[in-house]
């Protein structure tokens, strides 16, 4: 699981990365896309890291319904095991 949310952190990382760029060189090249370039960079601000965040939480999700080993947030405990007063 760390393996998979630092990839995605680091294409997140990436991605804001050259979407800010790119509004900076609009913006001093004086085109006339600049303010949907800025629109489009305020908006994945927002938008990649609750992308990234969903995809973490259903790729967990996913792996404890069909992995190998669950984690402990989501283990049902054992009922098998009941105290008896003696």
């Amino acid at each position: 699981m760390k393996k998979v949310k630092r990839i995605l952190a680091i294409i997140g990382i990436v991605l804001l990365f050259s979407l800010y760029v790119i509004t900076i060189v609009l913006a001093l090249t004086d085109d006339p896309n600049t303010m949907n370039a800025f629109r489009a960079s305020v908006y994945c601000t927002f938008l990649v890291p609750v992308l990234i965040w969903a995809y973490t939480f259903i790729y967990k999700l996913l792996k404890n319904n069909y992995g190998d080993k669950p984690d402990d947030e989501f283990t049902i405990p054992d009922d098998t095991e009941q105290k008896t007063e003696e």
